[in-house]
C-alpha cells in the first residue's frame, strides 16, 4: 500500500503516520504538508530517515503539486486543515480555502484516476451541539462555526463526487483529540502547558460545554480500519465516549499538575460555542474498532507527554506568532 497523506506534519497526521509505519512495514507514505504555523516537521524527526517516508512541502489547493505527489498512490489520506474555531472566527477564508478548495483538488486527483480513493478525515463538530443522545452518521448536519461548515461542506462536496462520477471516497468524523504534538493553541495542551508555566487557564464561560475527549492513537486506529474496511461513500464516526465537561477537565488536569483550582480564569464565550458533542461510533466499532483509553487515560497520558516535552513546545509558545495569537484571542477576554 502507498499512502499520500496530506497534512502529515500536523498534530493528527504525524500521529498517524507513525503508527502507519510502526504496525504496516510494507506500506509506504508521502507526506504533503504546507507546513503552516500549526505544521511541524519536528513531529516527525524520530521517522524522518525512514526509507518508507518521504516528505514534500506544498499546498493541497495547488493542482500540479497534488498530481505530482498523488502519483501511484493507492489512497489520499487527508488531514490537511485549518482546524482551529478560534481562528476560523477571526479569518473565515483561510478554512473555506484549505478545507473546501483543497479537498475539491484531492477528490479531482482521484477522479482522473492519479490515486485510487480519498480518505476525508472530518470532524463530529458539523453536527453542532448534540442537546441529548448521540449523533450517528445520519444525523442532520448543523455546523455552529466558519470551521465546522467548512468541514461539512468538504463532506458533502465528498460524497456528492461518490453519487455523481463514484468516485472512491470514504469520510471519518472524529471527536475532540487530545495527546502528543496538539499545537497548544486547543484546549487541552493549552492548558496543560500554561499549568506547567504557572499560568491562568482562560475557560470559556461557565466551563459546561461536553465534549468526547478522544486519544488521538485511538483516532488514527480508526482512521486506518475505516481505510481497510470501510466501505466507498460512507461515513464513519471516530469517538471513544469519553464525555467530560470542560471545567472537569481543567480540574482534572491542574490536580495531575499539582496545581490549585485558582488557576481556572473564566473568560467571556466565544461566539456559537457549542455546548456538547456526542458521536455515536457504533458503526465503526461494527468493524472492529475499540477505544483503547478512557477520558482519564487520555488526559493524563497527554499531561505526561507535555511535562515531559518542554523542549517541542517552549519553543511554540515563546514565538512571536504565537504570542500575537494568544493576546488577540484572550487579551481583552
Amino acid at each position: 500500500m502507498r499512502l499520500l497523506v496530506t497534512g502529515g506534519a500536523g498534530f493528527i497526521g504525524s500521529n498517524f503516520i507513525r503508527l502507519v509505519l510502526a504496525e504496516r512495514p510494507d506500506w509506504r507514505i508521502v507526506n504533503l504538508d504546507k507546513l503552516t504555523y500549526a505544521g511541524n516537521l519536528e513531529n516527525l524527526r524520530d521517522v524522518e530517515d525512514d526509507p518508507r517516508y518521504r516528505f514534500v512541502q506544498g499546498d493541497i489547493c495547488d493542482e500540479s503539486v497534488v498530481s505530482e505527489a498523488a502519483a501511484g498512490c493507492d489512497v489520499i489520506v487527508n488531514f490537511a486543515a485549518e482546524t482551529h474555531v478560534d481562528r476560523s472566527i477571526m479569518d473565515p477564508m483561510a478554512f473555506l480555502r484549505t478545507d473546501m478548495e483543497g479537498t475539491f483538488v484531492l477528490l479531482a486527483a482521484v477522479r482522473e484516476g492519479k490515486a485510487g480513493q480519498l480518505l476525508q478525515v472530518s470532524t463530529d463538530e458539523v453536527y453542532g451541539s448534540v442537546p441529548q443522545g448521540l449523533a450517528d452518521e445520519s444525523y442532520p448536519m448543523r455546523p455552529s462555526s466558519p470551521y465546522s461548515a467548512s468541514k461539512a461542506g468538504a463532506d458533502m462536496l465528498c460524497l456528492s463526487y461518490w453519487a455523481t462520477y463514484g468516485t472512491p471516497v470514504v469520510i471519518t468524523r472524529g471527536a475532540n483529540n487530545i495527546g502528543p504534538y496538539q499545537y497548544p493553541e486547543k484546549a487541552v495542551p493549552l492548558f496543560v502547558t500554561n499549568a506547567l508555566d504557572d499560568a491562568a487557564l482562560p475557560l470559556y464561560g461557565d466551563g459546561m460545554q461536553v465534549r468526547d475527549y478522544t486519544y488521538v492513537d485511538d483516532h488514527c486506529r480508526g482512521i486506518l480500519l475505516a481505510l481497510e474496511k470501510g466501505e466507498s461513500g460512507e461515513v464513519y464516526n471516530i469517538g471513544a465516549g469519553n464525555e467530560m465537561r470542560n471545567i472537569d477537565m481543567a480540574r482534572f488536569l491542574l490536580a495531575e499538575i499539582g496545581k490549585p483550582e485558582s488557576f481556572i480564569e473564566h473568560v467571556k464565550d466565544r461566539p456559537g460555542h457549542d455546548r456538547r458533542y456526542a458521536p455515536d461510533s457504533s458503526k465503526l466499532k461494527s468493524l472492529g474498532w475499540e477505544p483503547r483509553y478512557d477520558a482519564t487515560e487520555a488526559l493524563r497520558a497527554t499531561v505526561r507527554w507535555y511535562a515531559d516535552n518542554r523542549w517541542w513546545w517552549e519553543p511554540i509558545k515563546s514565538g512571536e506568532h504565537y504570542r500575537q495569537y494568544y493576546q488577540r484571542q484572550y487579551g481583552k477576554r
